[in-house]
């Protein structure tokens, strides 16, 4: 049966990122939301929905709804995702799922409270090269993780007239906060630190320790162009490594021999090096960033099945964590 969808939110992430691929599942969006007349007349225009409104609080009392979804900012996720709950409806919401891991935690009782799903956007999980190295993990063949390396950058985008670190970290940090312990175990201490290069050029190295022993490094920031490369993860274990290059480029490195020196030197299954990259140049509607795979789960949990879609209580750990790198770098 067809989900009908309540959204909340139609900026540019929503219609251009989730909604596109929300609409490639048995759904049916319902009506819109949005403060901004101009860009919610154009969301209905483009998803073909011509029930629309400005008022939040009206959108979650429809009764012809069966979940809500919403992209917006994180006090508007607490808001109207509580809002939702205490309606008995389930609930998608972006990333970060509100300020800070106190107001996470209001959200995760009010979705236990409800009985209903609270699923977020942490989209990174399902982007197909994070995908790949997860499965390999699983697989046993790569053993135990030893230490993970990451550095994801953005520009100092966010600080337009004004120099405020808050919604790089909620927006943009928060993300390896949810994938380092997602690919390891869960995290045991963050300690970091800090350069700054003028008002809004930040970056800084987070040393992290892991339950299972394994340590990590993350490098973040906003001293690097948009327009560049920014994001890698590298996996170390015994005689194994995994490298993932902005997604979409994926390095299996085991235990090779020495070639040079020997006339029967092939390629190996089960000590050589395995790549993957994407084929651009195929005609397939494929989504490398992960959205419409993370929105596959997210359509089963709204509609009460069995699902590994990222949940509130994920939320709420990836909050803790980025609330103790804050509190690490003072900022």
């Amino acid at each position: 049966m067809t989900l009908k969808i309540g959204w909340i939110g139609c900026g540019i992430h929503a219609t251009q990122m989730l909604l596109p691929q929300l609409m490639r599942h048995d759904v049916q969006i319902v009506a819109l939301c949005d403060t901004n007349g101009e860009r919610l007349a154009a969301a209905g225009r483009q998803f073909g929905v011509s029930e629309l409104t400005n008022d939040a609080e009206a959108l979650i009392a429809r009764k012809d709804i069966d979940a809500v979804g919403m992209a917006v900012g994180p006090a508007q996720h607490l808001a109207f995702g509580k809002a939702a709950l205490a309606r008995g409806l389930p609930v998608f919401m972006e990333k970060p799922p509100a300020s800070n891991a106190a107001e996470a935690r209001e959200l995760l009782a009010a979705s236990e409270k409800a009985g209903k799903a609270l699923t977020l956007g942490f989209m990174k999980r399902y982007s197909v090269g994070n995908k790949i190295a997860r499965n390999v993990l699983s697989s046993g063949e790569f053993g135990r993780v030893l230490g993970l390396t990451g550095y994801y950058m953005t520009a100092p985008t966010y600080f337009a007239g004004n120099v405020d670190y808050t919604g790089f970290f909620l927006h943009h940090c928060v993300h390896y906060m949810d994938l380092a312990p997602f690919f390891v175990s869960p995290i045991r201490e963050i300690r970091a630190r800090k350069v700054e290069n003028g008002p809004g050029r930040l970056l800084f190295h987070a040393a992290i320790d892991f339950e299972c022993g394994a340590i990590g490094s993350i490098a973040m920031g906003t001293v690097q162009s948009r327009g560049t490369p920014v994001e890698r993860i590298e996996i170390m274990g015994d005689h194994n490594r995994l490298e993932i290059d902005d997604v979409i480029e994926v390095r299996w490195h085991r235990n090779p021999p020495f070639k040079s020196e020997d006339p029967a030197a092939t390629l190996a299954n089960d000590v050589d090096t395995l790549t993957w990259k994407p084929n651009f140049t195929a005609a397939a509607n494929e989504d490398f960033k992960g959205y419409h795979a993370l929105l596959a789960d997210v359509v089963k949990a709204l509609r009460g099945e069995e699902s590994n879609a990222p949940t509130i209580v994920d939320g709420v750990t990836a909050m803790v964590h980025l609330d103790a790198l804050r509190r690490s770098l003072n900022l």
